[in-house]
């Protein structure tokens, strides 16, 4: 792969908002050609598009769209000789296109047949997964690209650096565990989420130890067993994990701003001041 592909694979896994930079169309002398493209993020950029004033002028507008939190695109032209004062004397028109960091950034403890379904399922969304299990032959050898796998003897350690604004699935074999992350979860984090897999029983059970260990009531709200959406039923791996990711993608933000693509008339305009 190019250096501009490889930095969007890397900023999938780390789950980091990039935008890709491409020169759409060239007039006269400039420094690239059509179809160059080069990769921003908020801090950083890989490949190039020629450097210059032409470069820090994109940059800079790249991290402007990066900035609002939300997919945007723009049709950008520069005269080099004039606006971006580069002696090459052409003019370029440039696309560039924003995608931010996930919204929604999920810890899964359990890598069984429902953690593995759920992470199926989120594999194509926009989600930042940390998969946490004490078993490193329970994960896929070809992890998702926003997908980054912890094998942990204790998989409680993983909550002394949780993420900010994560929310938790606790979805592994040993009930034992379950209530160790539950509790600590509720003690040590703000998590506004935890999902935890069972029975109506089990989380009657798991409530009344957590009051007798000193959870406060407010904070049972934090927590939902059985995880999942009630009016999905059924018991399949691929049913439990349906339903516990549409209780999770309704807690996204759903009311972020929406800001329209690139028409058709910008692309023309830009194009045509070339």
């Amino acid at each position: 792969m190019s250096a501009w592909q490889d930095a969007i694979a890397t900023c999938h896994r780390a789950g980091e908002g990039f935008a890709v930079v491409t020169l759409l169309q060239t007039k006269g002398s400039t420094p690239r050609n059509e179809g160059t493209k080069m990769v921003i993020t908020a801090r950083d950029s890989m490949d190039t598009i020629g450097g210059g004033g032409l470069e820090h002028l994109v940059m800079t507008r790249a991290r402007e769209l990066l900035g609002q939190g939300v997919p945007a695109q723009s049709v950008e032209h520069f005269p080099l000789a004039g606006k971006v004062n580069q002696c090459c004397g052409g003019s370029v028109s440039v696309l560039i296109e924003s995608f931010p960091a996930p919204t929604l950034r999920v810890v899964i403890f359990g890598a069984g047949h429902v953690g593995k379904a759920v992470v199926k399922i989120l594999a194509d969304c926009d989600v930042r997964i940390d998969w946490i299990d004490t078993r490193r032959e329970q994960f896929p050898s070809d992890l998702p690209a926003n997908t980054r796998s912890h094998v942990l003897r204790e998989p409680e350690v993983f909550l002394e650096d949780f993420p900010s604004g994560a929310v938790a699935l606790i979805l592994t074999h040993d009930h034992g565990l379950d209530y160790r992350l539950l509790q600590k979860l509720l003690d040590e984090t703000e998590t506004s989420h935890i999902g935890l897999i069972g029975s109506a029983t089990k989380s009657a059970r798991f409530r009344d130890r957590l009051k007798r260990d000193g959870i406060p009531e407010a904070d049972h709200g934090r927590w939902r067993c059985p995880a999942g959406l009630s009016e999905v039923r059924g018991k399949m791996p691929m049913e439990v994990a349906v339903s516990i990711v549409g209780e999770l993608l309704s807690l996204a933000q759903s009311n972020q701003e929406k800001k329209p693509g690139v028409s058709w008339k910008a692309v023309q305009a830009a194009l045509g001041k070339s």
